[in-house]
C-alpha cells in the first residue's frame, strides 16, 4: 500500500527522504490517473511556447519584452478572474467585454465631460458592473433564463447603451496627467520595493503553511513537516526573485500587474480559506447536493454574476487608464473571448466545481505570450486567432479527459 502524506505522521518530512521520494512519486503517479493534473499542463505549454518563441526571435525573453507582456495582461486578466468565477458555478457571461466597456465609457464621461472627481468617477465606472451582475443573478435565480442566453442579450444591449454613453464624439481622451492614466502607464515599483514584496509574499506563503500544519495537528491529522515547509516557501522565494531581478533590467514590476496578481492572490484566499468560497466550489460540483447541504444556492449565484461583472467593469476601467482614452471600440473586438479562453486555458473547468483564481493569471499569460511572439514574427492577428483556438481547444480537451477519467475511478 502506498503512504500518502495524509497517512504520514504529523510533523513528518518522509516525502524529503529517499524512501519518501518514492512515496511522493507514487502519489504523483496516482494524481495523474485520478486525472487530477492541476496547473502542470498550462505551465508545461507555457514553457513549451517561450521556447518555440525564443528559437525564432531571442527578442521574445529579453527583460524589455517581459515587462511589456506583464503590462498587457492586467486588464484582460482582470476581467479573466471574473469569468473563473462564473465557470467555477458551471455557468458562462458572454457579455464581459461588454460590460468593460460600458464601464470605460462611464469613466471618460464622469471624470472628462461632467467632471466629476476621480474619486467619484472611479467608483461609478466599477459599480455599473456590479449592478449589471446583480441583474443577471436575479434574472437567473428568479427567472430560470439560462445564462448563455441572460449574457448574450447583455453583449449586444450594453455595447448599445456604451454607445449612447459615448455620444456623438465616439470617443474621449483621458488626461495624461491624471493618476489613473499614471498608474497604469507609467508607475513602476522601485527595485528595492519589489525585492520586498517579494521577501513578504514568500514569508505570507510560509506562515500560511505553519498555520495550516498546526491546525490540521490540532485536529490530529497529519501536516506537512517543518522542512517540506521550508523547501517550498524557499522555492517560491528564491523563484519570484529571479522573476523580479529579470525584470528590473529594463522598466521593473508594473504597478498594474501587481494591482493584478494582487486581486488573484485575495479572490484564492476567499476561494480557499472563507464559508462562501467552499460553497462555489460546492454550487459547481452539484447544485442538489449543495441545496442539501444548506447552502442558500440563489445567493451564491447572486454574488458570482455580481463579482464577475465588478471585475469586468473592473477590468475596462484599467484598460481605458492604459490606453488614456474610452471609445467605440472598447471592450470589443476579441476582448470576450480572449477573456474566457484564459480563464478556461488557465484550468477553469467548463463543467464547474474546479479551477483557482490562478487559472486567470495562467491563462492570461499563455495567451499574450502567443500573441507578443506572433507579433514580433511579424505575423499578423488571424495567425493569434487560429493559435489561441487551438490552444483552447487543447485546454478543454485535457478538461473533458481529466472529467470522463475521475468519473470512471468513481464509478469503479
Amino acid at each position: 500500500m502506498v503512504i500518502t502524506p495524509r497517512s504520514a505522521p504529523a510533523g513528518d518530512d518522509a516525502g524529503l527522504r529517499p524512501g519518501g521520494v518514492r512515496n511522493a512519486l507514487a502519489v504523483v503517479s496516482d494524481r495523474v490517473r485520478e486525472g487530477d493534473l492541476g496547473p502542470v499542463p498550462v505551465l508545461v505549454g507555457l514553457l513549451v511556447i517561450w521556447a518555440v518563441f525564443q528559437s525564432l526571435n531571442p527578442v521574445f525573453l529579453s527583460s524589455e519584452n517581459l515587462v511589456n507582456l506583464t503590462m498587457q495582461c492586467a486588464a484582460t486578466g482582470t476581467i479573466a478572474l471574473g469569468v473563473v468565477l462564473v465557470l467555477l458555478v458551471g455557468e458562462i457571461d458572454l457579455s464581459v467585454g461588454s460590460v468593460s466597456g460600458l464601464a470605460a465609457a462611464v469613466l471618460a464621461v464622469t471624470f472628462v465631460k461632467l467632471q466629476w472627481p476621480l474619486l467619484v468617477a472611479l467608483p461609478a465606472a466599477v459599480a455599473t458592473g456590479c449592478l449589471v451582475g446583480l441583474v443577471y443573478g436575479v434574472l437567473y435565480t428568479r427567472f430560470g433564463l439560462p445564462s448563455f442566453v441572460i449574457t448574450l442579450a447583455g453583449l449586444l444591449g450594453f455595447l448599445g447603451l456604451q454607445l449612447w454613453v459615448l455620444g456623438d464624439t465616439g470617443a474621449i481622451a483621458l488626461p495624461f496627467d491624471s493618476w489613473i492614466v499614471w498608474f497604469a502607464q507609467q508607475m513602476f515599483l522601485p527595485a528595492w520595493a519589489s525585492y520586498l514584496l517579494v521577501l513578504l509574499a514568500a514569508a505570507a506563503y510560509a506562515a500560511s503553511l505553519l498555520r495550516r500544519a498546526s491546525r490540521r495537528r490540532a485536529a490530529d491529522l497529519a501536516g506537512e513537516g517543518y522542512v517540506r515547509i521550508a523547501v517550498k516557501a524557499g522555492t517560491l522565494l528564491v523563484v519570484l526573485l529571479v522573476i523580479v531581478w529579470y525584470l528590473n533590467r529594463h522598466r521593473g514590476v508594473g504597478a498594474m500587474f501587481v494591482f493584478f496578481v494582487g486581486l488573484v492572490v485575495l479572490m484564492n484566499l476567499v476561494l480557499t480559506r472563507t464559508r462562501w468560497g467552499r460553497a462555489v466550489y460546492a454550487v459547481g460540483g452539484s447544485v442538489d447536493a449543495a441545496r442539501r447541504a444548506g447552502i442558500r444556492v440563489d445567493r451564491i449565484y447572486l454574488s458570482v454574476f455580481a463579482l464577475c461583472s465588478t471585475f469586468a467593469a473592473l477590468g475596462g476601467v484599467l484598460a481605458a487608464a492604459r490606453l488614456a482614452s474610452a471609445s467605440q471600440s472598447s471592450g470589443t473586438g476579441d476582448t470576450n473571448l480572449i477573456a474566457i479562453a484564459a480563464a478556461v486555458i488557465g484550468g477553469a473547468s467548463l463543467f464547474g466545481g474546479r479551477g483557482s483564481a490562478f487559472a486567470a493569471l495562467l491563462g492570461i499569460i499563455v495567451i499574450q505570450s502567443i500573441s507578443s511572439g506572433l507579433t514580433l514574427l511579424n505575423l499578423d492577428a488571424a495567425v493569434q486567432f487560429m493559435v489561441t483556438g487551438v490552444v483552447l481547444v487543447l485546454a478543454v480537451i485535457l478538461d473533458s479527459l481529466s472529467r470522463r477519467t475521475r468519473a470512471a475511478r468513481g464509478r469503479a
